[in-house]
Formats: structure tokens, sequence, C-alpha cells
């Protein structure tokens, strides 16, 4: 799930702390470092959803970062993060069963592992979701489409895990959970993920090197 690095259209909520260059600077590099994340994982087909409008631009920033690893570029239909989620399973879901899991651009960092082991959920429940400590998940994964399961409002909000687990139990899907995680969203995201990568910098290694930067101005 992406969006094209462009000044005051991603990660507005670091507004207050980074002027908007920086905003969209960073944010090239937690897309960078999460599709490589993406890359390590095998037998996984990669894809970005994103909005119509930024295809081609994502297409290009792909093209450019991943020239000998095919990435798929979709538009999602509809507008806004639950639509984006919606089209994620509808397009790879195709009516077969596939293990699909959609996670953020913001979570560079996370553990391989957690994605290899949410894959390996799936195989014994319908929904699998990676929840963060605002109440709203990193990560979500189903082997079908569920057409209602992202309706509603509340995305992006510190109800959004609630609200698609009441979905989940409406529609009698049986839900396990990843490891609880956080993405980047404000300062004190950014002041945790820089301890972390000043010690771990091969996890995220373009963030890593953009939050040194960052982190030795900012103190």
């Amino acid at each position: 799930m992406a969006k094209a690095p462009r000044p005051g259209e991603v990660k507005t909520r670091l507004a207050p702390s980074l002027s908007p260059a920086a905003v969209t600077e960073l944010y090239r590099c937690l897309l960078d470092d999460t599709l490589t994340l993406a890359r390590l994982l095998s037998d996984v087909e990669v894809a970005i959803m994103c909005p119509d409008s930024d295809v081609n631009e994502l297409a290009q920033l792909a093209g450019t970062q991943l020239a000998n690893n095919e990435v798929s570029i979709v538009a999602q239909k509809g507008e806004g993060l639950a639509a984006g989620l919606t089209s994620v399973f509808a397009h790879f879901a195709e009516g077969d069963q596939r293990r699909i899991i959609a996670f953020n651009s913001d979570s560079p960092h996370l553990p391989r592992s957690v994605l290899e082991d949410a894959f390996e959920t799936l195989a014994a429940h319908d929904v699998v979701v990676g929840p963060t400590h605002d109440g709203g998940y990193y990560l979500v994964g189903a082997k079908a489409f569920h057409p209602t399961l992202f309706t509603g409002d509340g995305m992006g909000t510190n109800s959004a895990l609630e609200r698609l687990l009441s979905r989940a139990r409406a529609l009698e899907l049986s839900v396990s959970f990843a490891a609880p995680f956080y993405d980047i969203d404000v300062a004190d995201d950014l002041t945790r993920l820089a301890a972390e990568l000043r010690l771990a910098p091969a996890r995220a290694p373009r963030t890593a090197r953009w939050l040194k930067e960052w982190d030795s101005t900012a103190h």
C-alpha cells in the first residue's frame, strides 16, 4: 500500500516536525526499504497498490530501484485507504484462494519473520491482522475477497482495528494476530525508529541513513 511521494500528500502528521520536502524524502526512503523487505520473501509476488493518479510515478520509482526485479503497480478502485485495501483482495484473490498480505509502506523495519509467519497463519485462518499500539493495524491478510471487510469509517483512527474485527466477526471469519508493531506517524515514532536503526541499520538502510542525519540536526 503506497502513495507517490509528493509534498503535502504523504505522512502529513509529521508536518509539525519536518518540512514538506523532508517528509517527502523520508517517505521515499521508507518506501524503498519496504520494497526491499518485501523482496526478501521467498515465492511471493510483490505489488504496489496505489491511487490511480500515482501509478506512473511509482512505476518509475520502482523501475529505478528494482531494475532486475519486476514489481507490479496496480491502481486501486475508489478513493482512500479502505478502497485501497478492498482493491488489494479483489484484484489478487481473483476468485481463487491465495494467501494475500497487505501492509503499509512505513514499517520498513518490520522483521521479515513477521511477514513469513503471517503468510503461514493464513493456512489455518481466514484473516491475519498485525495490530499497532495506537488502535490501528499495520498489516492485514486474507486468502479470499470479502467485499464488506473494509467498509465503513474508522480507517486511520484509533478504532480501526476494533472496527475491522467487528466486521470479521459479522462475516464469521476466523482471525489470528501477527506480533504487535508500530508504524511511522508522528515525530515520537521517528525518534523511536532512529534509536532502533542506530543499533541495527541493516534493517532499513536507506531510512537509517536519512534518520541519522535528521537525528543529528533535531537534537
